[in-house]
């Protein structure tokens, strides 16, 4: 069994009430960057964290049903010299504010600061970055999580790939990334369906019964 406890966490909810193996939980897992927040080249700056419209209120709407929410986002702008981890941290920080302010709130961030055009020990290949599910994985080993019923939520080709490869279904938005990759005939092939951001795909997750009400 792969040890995932290299895969680097942020704000990791420490409540028991999500480590009950004996009743594993349907998790929404989401990318960061265009999903949550409005994309910005290698965001580095706090200040510059904008929060897309309508997402306090989806994932608001998640913890209402007593639904995990984890996020999982590929951060090389750390290998590449942009940010460093500490300054990560502060962004994350900042996020979560912005999400409380609205009464919304993530149970865990993981990150892969990882790229093999980066810098130092950050240099390398890892399977924690998308599209490999080592940050899903890293999840499921803190959270007692129902991987079949989850969901992830991305705006990439990459985001889905890793949440297909973890047994996950998956939702690709139009936002981000989203707005030129879902145009690419695989976002179609190989995502579960394609929504126009992530209160609409969190809406038809709930309508479909994908996440309980």
């Amino acid at each position: 069994m792969t040890d995932y406890s290299f895969v680097r966490r942020h704000l990791i909810d420490p409540s028991p009430k999500w480590r009950d193996q004996r009743n594993p939980l349907p998790a929404v897992f989401l990318d960061r960057d265009g999903v949550i927040n409005e994309e910005v080249h290698y965001l580095s700056r706090s200040e510059d964290m904008v929060l897309i419209p309508g997402v306090a209120q989806a994932i608001a709407r998640i913890n209402a049903a007593g639904v995990p929410v984890v996020v999982v986002t590929n951060q090389s702008g750390v290998a590449r010299g942009f940010l460093t981890e500490d300054q990560l941290y502060d962004l994350h920080i900042r996020m979560t504010e912005l999400l409380a302010d609205a009464g919304a709130s993530v149970q865990g961030i993981y990150y892969s600061p990882f790229h093999t055009d980066g810098q130092g020990e950050y240099r390398k290949e890892s399977i924690c970055r998308k599209p490999g599910p080592g940050m899903i994985f890293a999840a499921c080993e803190d959270f007692a999580i129902d991987r079949p019923e989850s969901v992830l939520v991305g705006d990439k080709i990459a985001d889905i790939r890793a949440g297909n490869a973890a047994g996950l279904k998956t939702v690709m938005v139009r936002t981000g990334h989203g707005a030129r990759e879902t145009l690419l005939p695989v976002a179609a092939e190989e995502a579960g369906f394609i929504a126009d951001d992530l209160l609409a795909a969190v809406n038809q997750l709930f309508a479909s019964g994908a996440i309980a009400k």
